[in-house]
């Protein structure tokens, strides 16, 4: 069976008597180049001795690529109506399985851990778009992947890798800065699925960091400094730290001094480095 088909696609759905969830955000892949791309960025360097984590199987065109690279696959699928659709798709992938749930609500490592003891663990999926921020968050939180490379909306894998200064930079670009190295890899035209979404996806790599990229003493605040930097971001840091941190404005004036930092500048050119010195600065008065 031609997985990225599709006539074949359609067909498989229809005798399953499953459509297309816009809520869901599923756009299935129809490019067979793609999927084999993303499994081999995913799984480079792997095979024996890999586990994968996929979140969004569809019909399962990439969990097959993945299944071939590494030692065993965990495909976790919200929408119960493709299960029997995958059993199908997957019958042939004995080191596939498929895991029925919500990944926002899964332990990950947890369910890793139990189902592929021993092994070291990647993800590598094609994410929704409607939930690409707080999965790739919790990807980040379950601390045992190795690497994460996944396929997301043009738009947010900008934001992800974007510079201090830019419109693309924000709390999230800080957040994924201090936790990875990030990577864009490609860019997938909207052709190449169905439904033909609106807009471009990019693969991207993200590698955790084995250390942050600079000490700071107490983390927690640090991102609540990043939070409230750029709750309003069009406000100078002053005024943002001081409106989100209003135990914190007095002090403000001197901590910025400390940390060399303007209190006239935005919290959007301030670099990782800056919110840790500003973090340090406030913790030390």
């Amino acid at each position: 069976m031609r997985l990225t088909s599709p006539n074949e696609i359609k067909e498989l759905m229809e005798r399953h008597g499953v459509r297309f969830s816009k809520g869901l955000g599923q756009n299935f892949l129809i490019e067979p180049s793609v999927p084999r791309r993303i499994a081999e960025a995913g799984c480079e360097g792997g095979g024996e001795g890999l586990a994968v984590l996929e979140v969004g199987p569809g019909v399962g065109c990439l969990t097959a690529e993945l299944a071939q690279r590494a030692e065993r696959v965990e495909a976790v699928e919200l929408d119960r109506l493709l299960l029997p659709v995958l059993a199908e798709t997957l019958a042939e992938q004995p080191n596939a399985e498929v895991v029925p749930g919500d990944a926002l609500k899964l332990d990950l490592a947890a369910l890793m851990r139990e189902r592929c003891p021993g092994l070291r663990y990647r993800v590598c999926a094609n994410l929704p778009y409607n939930v690409t921020t707080p999965l790739l968050a919790k990807f980040i939180e379950a601390g045992i992947f190795e690497r994460i490379t996944v396929m997301i909306q043009r738009e947010v894998a900008l934001r992800l890798a974007a510079a201090p200064g830019t419109t693309d930079y924000g709390a999230f670009t800080v957040f994924l800065g201090w936790h990875c190295e990030v990577e864009r890899l490609f860019d997938v035209p909207p052709e190449c699925f169905m439904p033909r979404p609106k807009v471009t996806s990019s693969v991207v790599r993200l590698t955790p960091r084995p250390e942050p990229p600079c000490a700071v003493r107490d983390e927690a605040l640090m991102f609540r400094l990043v939070k409230a930097a750029f709750a309003q971001r069009r406000k100078t840091l002053s005024n943002a730290l001081g409106n989100g941190l209003p135990e914190y404005r007095d002090l403000l004036p001197e901590a910025c001094a400390r940390a060399g930092i303007d209190p006239r500048a935005r919290g959007e050119t301030l670099f990782c480095a800056d919110f840790a010195r500003l973090a340090d600065a406030l913790a030390g008065i």
